[in-house]
């Protein structure tokens, strides 16, 4: 009979304290000593999102994890996942179903029904696996956000599970933040803290060992460990766009991907970000787009809007010029829509009711729908002059695109996509992860004009990130500390 111990809990002193990486390297860690385990983290505030097997929505991070553990993710690994539309609202999707739009003061109060889907998922996980790993989200020290909270001490609380602490060392001030965040828990939370971690340290230890000593024996809480900073590491952030680049080779493609005010599924370009021959450029609000080779329009959470907000910056002008210059010109879900002749919302899915004109590039109409479409999908891409291959990816938007040729560029299990256009020089799609595939991310690049692409295999790329922090945490941490129950095993 093999051993089930309680869930553990992985919090952070801050936003990007390495919650989520963390979390997956234990995951890892754990699944390969033969522990049947699952990530799961209560509410996640992203709009880089994955699709579940079953067409539910959750979050990247989670999907990551479950790769992590060695399984298939589903919807009650993340059962509320808050998808920003404006400053003070969100789309709630509950257990992978958009569910309605809130307002901050609005989800507050819902925080109390939310609770019960939350831990009707947390104990689906409990039932199948030996063990969770749950992520926390954001700081459990926020004052504001205690009341009725289910992300972290609230949550931990609930399921009455142990709680790590994480800080990143690398931002300054970790000592302060460690010490500062227990003291703002009730006496009841810092009782189920085990320890602390560091996180992304650099330099010699020793220099080091004088702080540990204090925060120990002013906390009488353990440092579990102090893991170095992690140059190079590929995984996918969680909602932070990450511009680190690998070593450029001699000849580079330059592709610009212009930043829009709810960029979705940013992750899209991690495979570019990675890639030798090219130089990914992400331009900001206020920047011009510099002289490339190819422009792609990425996902957004409120398509009308970014579409505005693009023209304010003078971006549309600048798309114009160098598509009439010989340019290409992509586009990606939202993005997509944006380069057909229109874009209506007639029901206000995604703000103020109407139609906004697209940039015209492509022969299509866009109308957003209440139900969105979530599915993971399979086919086949053929752009001018390339070889077809095959491709796999996901699809989560609100809209349904009209005017799609059969002859699309894109052909899926479920029909056609996509849509080429300006003498072959703009290419839409749907589908979120084609750069993931070699064979797609080489045919997109050739048709842009990279001659001998040189691809690396993303997949393995991230199966290495999450093997070298695994082999980082089992180096540095004490995990016997950490779980007594399972000494043996760590000691083998």
């Amino acid at each position: 009979m093999q051993l089930t111990i309680e869930a553990l809990m992985v919090q952070g002193t801050t936003s990007d304290a390495g919650k989520s990486v963390l979390a997956a390297g234990l995951c890892r860690v754990l699944a390969r000593k033969g522990i049947k385990v699952a990530p799961f983290k209560s509410q996640n505030m992203a709009l880089n999102s994955a699709v579940t097997r079953d067409g539910g929505e959750i979050g990247r991070a989670q999907a990551v994890q479950a790769q992590a553990c060695g399984v298939e993710p589903t919807v009650h690994m993340n059962p509320v996942l808050l998808k920003p539309n404006t400053d003070i609202g969100a789309q709630v999707i509950v257990q992978g179903k958009a569910l309605a739009d809130m307002d901050a003061v609005g989800y507050h109060n819902y925080k109390k029904v939310v609770m019960g889907p939350i831990m009707e998922s947390f104990s689906v996980l409990q039932q199948e696996y030996q063990t969770v790993i749950v992520e926390g989200a954001g700081s459990p020290a926020e004052i504001n956000l205690r009341e009725n909270d289910v992300a972290n001490m609230g949550f931990a609380e609930k399921a009455d599970i142990p709680v790590i602490i994480v800080a990143d060392i690398d931002r300054g001030g970790v000592f302060a933040h460690l010490f500062g965040t227990l003291a703002l828990l009730s006496e009841s939370e810092q009782a189920r803290v085990k320890g602390f971690v560091i996180n992304r340290f650099r330099g010699d230890i020793k220099l080091l060992e004088s702080g540990l000593d204090w925060l120990e024996q002013k906390t009488g809480k353990p440092v579990l460990g102090v893991l170095p900073y992690l140059h190079g590491l590929m995984l996918e952030a969680e909602d932070a766009i990450n511009v680190q680049q690998v070593e450029a080779a001699e000849e580079q493609l330059i592709v610009v991907v212009p930043v829009l005010t709810r960029v979705s599924n940013h992750t899209d370009f991690d495979p570019l970000r990675m890639h030798p021959q090219v130089n990914l450029q992400f331009v900001g609000k206020g920047q011009s787009l510099p002289p490339t080779d190819l422009i792609i329009i990425p996902g957004t959470k409120s398509v009308r809007s970014d579409l505005t907000f693009l023209r304010e910056q003078g971006w549309d002008q600048q798309i114009a010029r160098h598509v009439r210059f010989g340019g290409k010109l992509m586009g990606i879900c939202g993005g997509y829509q944006m380069l057909g002749e229109t874009i209506a919302d007639p029901d206000g899915i995604e703000g103020d009711a109407g139609e906004s004109r697209g940039l015209g590039y492509l022969n299509t109409s866009t109308v957003l729908a209440p139900e969105k479409q979530l599915k993971q999908v399979t086919g086949k891409l053929k752009l001018p002059e390339q070889d077809t291959v095959s491709v796999r990816g996901y699809e989560i938007h609100a809209g349904v695109t009209e005017g799609v040729r059969a002859d699309a560029p894109l052909q899926l299990t479920d029909g056609p996509d996509g849509q080429l256009g300006c003498d072959d020089q703009v290419f839409g799609t749907y589908l979120h992860g084609i750069f993931e595939q070699k064979e797609a991310c080489d045919a997109i690049l050739s048709w842009v004009g990279l001659e001998a692409t040189q691809t690396p295999d993303f997949d393995e790329m991230r199966e290495k990130g999450i093997d070298r922090v695994a082999d980082t945490i089992e180096q540095y941490m004490d995990l016997e500390k950490l779980w007594p129950e399972w000494a043996e095993m760590f000691a083998q």
